[in-house]
């Protein structure tokens, strides 16, 4: 399966929701944003972040279907523009398994490796989500804190680890 992966433009904005919706459908605990929450977007929100100088959500594509999403967003204040996020990371569940959520997380790095000054990325990510961790710990990003009870589902608590690669 060929999966070609670019960024997001503002004509993605409607198969962006879509997916963005399927995510906080079947993995609510893995995002801080609820389906409700986001239901509500307009498109419009979507496409200015798709123009933003800070903001880059990469898609990933098999066949011209949106399979996977991530989000990198550089930090804006002067104390923290060293600094890089990911977020978002989603992989539709049929077509997991063929490396779609690595290609997205390098492509995500690599990237942030592209935008001058910049010298890590932080991420997190909810601590039973074993598959997600073991991508992370692969491609060198290390953890640094737990935030207990980061993420509440109702009357669950989840546990986020928060993890970082250093470029430099």
């Amino acid at each position: 399966m060929k999966i070609d992966i670019r960024l997001l433009e503002p004509e993605d904005a409607e198969t962006y929701k879509k997916i963005r919706l399927e995510a906080l459908l079947n993995s609510p605990e893995a995002f801080s944003s609820s389906y409700d929450e986001v239901q509500d977007n307009s498109l419009d929100k979507y496409k200015v972040t798709f123009q933003s100088d800070n903001v880059f959500t990469f898609g990933a594509f098999a066949a011209n279907e949106l399979i996977g999403v991530v989000t990198l967003a550089r930090e804006t204040a002067k104390k923290a523009e060293h600094r890089t996020n990911i977020s978002a990371l989603y992989v539709t569940s049929y077509r997991r398994g063929f490396g779609t959520g690595k290609k997205l997380i390098r492509t995500a790095v690599d990237h942030a490796r592209s935008l001058e000054g910049v010298e890590q990325i932080c991420l997190s990510v909810i601590v039973k989500s074993n598959t997600a961790k073991s991508l992370y710990y692969a491609l060198g990003f290390v953890p640094f804190g737990i935030h207990k009870r980061a993420v509440k589902l109702g009357d669950i608590y989840y546990d986020e680890e928060y993890m970082v690669m250093f470029l430099t």
